[in-house]
């Protein structure tokens, strides 16, 4: 089976919903309050696995209960951990989350605790395990110089890489070279290409830049409105699910790059696994939290068959 290994960073998430952040200096009541796992490559993973991915993660946790209790969790969805290193200093990271209880959504601050400390390292015994046509998968939450390196190494190993821009960083060249799929959102995009991304046609031109700099093929997502998937000979548009209610887009991307993972590996062309991290994400936005509203594979084939996109 084509394995799917994910490098990046695990935190507790503490998401507070109120129709409002509070100024400076003030204290408002909020609406409701949860603490569970996330982080972008803590997502993924769980998504990736409960779509039906055979997933490996590569991260690094404090000596402590947070870090103790992330254990569990991936345990119950089948997550190998094995490549999973434990700090004797620095904390399990953690996470901040404001979701306006309104719209769903979102504004954010990481702190990366452990995973600050993830060198290439760490990450080489996970990528000696990758096979030819594996699917290696990463963000920007971990230290860059590290992404850069792994993202490297998987693609000389014959691994398929796939690079989630987030949160946006100025990226050395290496980086676009060794990345066969790179998955910015519209502010991602904007920031690395150097202009406004807000649609479409917008998205296309900064999927250009990208391309130019190497990339083999990128999926910008676009929120409601679907990705924008340009490669070397085509772009399209794939378009996104209506859901009834939008509860929370927190972790809407790590869904979507967790689906598209897990169907890459399934050997869907590049067109159809959109669509289907399309449907993982939408999923997402019914419930509260990150990695627990991640949706089992029956709930994406059920959409993915009743034809919403």
């Amino acid at each position: 089976m084509t394995k799917i290994t994910i490098l990046g960073i695990y935190v507790v998430d503490v998401a507070f919903f109120a129709p409002r952040l509070p100024r400076i200096g003030e204290t408002i009541l909020g609406d409701d309050f949860r603490a569970g796992p996330g982080g972008k490559g803590g997502n993924q993973a769980v998504a990736a696995a409960r779509a039906g991915g055979a997933v490996t993660f590569v991260t690094r946790v404090g000596d402590d209960d947070f870090g103790r209790q992330a254990r569990a969790p991936w345990a119950a969805d089948g997550i190998d951990t094995r490549f999973v290193t434990t700090s004797d200093t620095a904390p399990t990271g953690a996470a901040f989350i404001f979701v306006d209880s309104r719209t769903g959504d979102n504004a954010i601050i990481v702190t990366p605790g452990a995973a600050r400390e993830l060198t290439i390292e760490h990450v080489r015994p996970a990528l000696a395990a990758l096979a030819p046509g594996d699917v290696f998968m990463t963000q920007l939450e971990a230290p860059l110089p590290t992404v850069v390196a792994a993202l490297a190494e998987a693609k000389a190993r014959g691994a398929t890489t796939i690079l989630n821009p987030a949160p946006a960083a100025e990226l050395p060249d290496e980086a676009f070279r060794s990345s066969d799929l790179f998955t910015p959102n519209e502010s991602e995009a904007a920031a690395l290409a150097g202009f406004p991304v807000d649609g479409p046609e917008a998205a296309a031109r900064a999927a250009a830049v990208f391309l130019a700099k190497g990339v083999g093929a990128v999926a910008v997502t676009l929120g409601p409105a679907g990705v924008l998937l340009k490669t070397p000979t085509a772009t399209v548009l794939v378009p996104g699910f209506t859901v009834p209610e939008v509860v929370d887009t927190t972790g809407a991307g790590d869904a979507f790059n967790g689906g598209l993972a897990a169907a890459l590996a399934e050997g869907m062309p590049l067109d159809a696994a959109v669509r289907f991290g399309n449907a993982v994400g939408a999923l997402s936005v019914t419930r509260r939290g990150t990695a627990p509203a991640m949706p089992a594979r029956t709930e994406i084939d059920r959409m993915l068959a009743e034809g919403a996109a």
